[in-house]
């Protein structure tokens, strides 16, 4: 198996099985381990800023409570997104990309997931992709060099990235991607497909039936060895773990050693 067949490896919310998800420390111990991609979903808070947040609410990540959209960022700041005894502020998007762009190591990709239904509907990518342009990063020569992906369960989401920024890469995410016949992801424009890990073990033909339509496959949440080998047989372009550095080094080890 040559290097390019290896899936690559992006960090789901960081390395999130040793740091507090969405925490510059997951991100920074990610990249540490040899992460090609981190992930992220984003949020906006009532002042109009994106925060890196997988929840509509901040109950289940942090010491405090509330919508993640009826609060501004300073609000959201007073609280404490960390695991015990390891104390983290809630991070921004703004945040996540300074610290994607310094590492200079090895040039890495952002997953960045737009969240939705939300109160502000397309307002969501509209910000992002002013965000983006503040780095220099939405308008890519072409999708094969952007520093970015874009990634959404709504279709609608990934149409209007695809109106505004038609070179940037997009994953249409979940069950919606599987119906490549009925043309969702190539209505929407959508470069590559993200089934979860459990759709792919049951439609292992997802992966050969994208490609043969020009589209790569993103596969979340990829966990267990087994599952690792299974993108691995599969030839699968992406997959997104908890476990960056596990996932990583299973990868670069031929299978069966």
């Amino acid at each position: 198996m040559t290097e390019i067949d290896v899936p690559r490896v992006v960090a789901h919310r960081g390395s999130s099985a040793a740091k507090a998800e969405h925490t510059l420390g997951a991100y920074e111990l990610a990249l540490q381990e040899g992460a090609d991609g981190l992930e992220c979903d984003i949020r906006l808070t009532r002042d109009g800023q994106l925060v890196c947040m997988h929840d509509r609410t901040i109950d289940r990540t942090s010491t405090g409570t509330g919508v993640v959209s009826e609060m501004t960022l300073d609000e959201l700041k007073q609280f404490d997104y960390g695991k015990p005894g390891e104390p983290a502020e809630i991070l921004t998007l703004r945040e996540l990309l300074e610290l994607a762009m310094d590492w200079t190591s090895v040039p890495v990709k952002l997953f960045i997931e737009t969240k939705h239904p939300v109160r502000y509907g397309g307002l969501v990518e509209a910000k992002l992709l002013a965000e983006l342009s503040r780095f220099g990063l939405a308008t890519p020569a072409s999708a094969s060099f952007s520093r970015v992906v874009v990634m959404s369960f709504a279709a609608s989401a990934m149409w209007r990235i695809r109106r505004s920024a038609p070179l940037m890469p997009t994953v249409l995410l979940g069950e919606t991607s599987r119906y490549l016949g009925g043309a969702a992801a190539h209505t929407v424009g959508a470069t590559a497909i993200g089934p979860s890990i459990m759709t792919l073990r049951e439609h292992g033909d997802l992966v050969d039936r994208a490609a043969a339509a020009g589209r790569a496959t993103y596969c979340w949440t990829v966990d267990e060895p087994r599952d690792v080998e299974l993108c691995r047989e599969l030839g699968v372009g992406w997959v997104a773990t908890n476990h960056p550095g596990r996932t990583k080094l299973q990868l670069v080890t031929a299978p069966g050693v």
